[in-house]
């Protein structure tokens, strides 16, 4: 079963949210290989989700280390960090 992290960033600016939107569009794919999907929604100015994919626990688990990297040399950009782990109950694509 597929294992999703989901993480919303409210941003301090838009500027903020513009630079780390297209950083993450163009490095994400690399940075986290094992994801079998990677989604990014821009929910307002300045609020983006990123929503990971994963085989399993443990393939989350091993992209955790790029997670924290691509965190932490961004946190003076965060207002507020939320983010959720669980389950993928369904993953429908046409």
């Amino acid at each position: 079963m597929s294992v999703a992290r989901i993480t919303t960033i409210n941003f301090k600016s838009k500027e903020d949210a513009d630079k780390s939107i297209e950083d993450y569009s163009s490095n994400a794919p690399s940075e986290f290989p094992e994801a079998e999907q990677l989604l990014q929604v821009r929910a307002s100015d300045t609020t983006v989700m990123a929503i990971s994919l994963y085989s399993d626990s443990d393939a989350m688990e091993r992209a955790s280390a790029a997670r924290s990297k691509r965190m932490s040399a961004n946190e003076n950009v965060f207002e507020v960090v939320d983010t959720q782990t669980g389950d993928v109950t369904l993953n429908h694509k046409n």
